[in-house]
């Protein structure tokens, strides 16, 4: 928990910080998978969704959940993209190991949306009470290969960019 606020408060939080990382990503990523680096959308994207992650470790729990561990396979993916990025300005197979973590922590915050619409929407959840339906299937099969086509254009796509390295000094 956040000291003075509510849980409401941070659920606000967590629901605007993932729909920006996931908005963010959408932009960021499929151009890049056309060769072209947008900076601001792609920063906006790793901050957006690490604040998602780490607010999410902020809710009280008693024990590991499913919630928990996609969390944290999202900081480790993060860290993959961030290290991919500042320390070796996406050089060699830096590129495409950003543009592989890049693309997995916009799934992960997508998968995560699926299963709350799934769990949140009525419409959704009368089709699909127990997320074991066809719907909810069906959903997360073509979630998947769209985000895997995603990847392996911004793979591609993640070649033709290199920038500068950082001078260190």
């Amino acid at each position: 928990m956040i000291p003075g606020s509510s849980i409401e408060t941070l659920l606000a939080l967590h629901v605007v910080v993932s729909l920006i990382g996931i908005a963010s990503g959408l932009v960021a990523l499929p151009t890049l998978g056309a060769g072209r680096w947008l900076g601001h959308w792609h920063a906006v994207f790793l901050v957006t969704t690490g604040a998602t992650s780490i607010t999410g470790f902020l809710f009280p729990f008693s024990g590991i959940t499913p919630a928990l561990v996609v969390g944290a396979i999202s900081v480790l993916t993060l860290a993959i993209a961030l290290a991919a990025l500042h320390v070796f300005g996406l050089r060699g197979r830096a590129g495409p190991a950003y543009a592989v973590s890049a693309t997995f922590a916009l799934y992960l915050n997508l998968f995560v949306l699926v299963v709350q619409s799934f769990l949140k929407v009525p419409a959704l959840q009368s089709i699909a009470p127990t997320q074991t339906e066809a719907p909810f299937v069906v959903a997360q099969a073509l979630l998947l290969a769209a985000s895997m086509a995603l990847g392996a254009a911004a793979i591609i796509g993640s070649r033709q960019v290199a920038l500068p390295l950082p001078v260190r000094g």
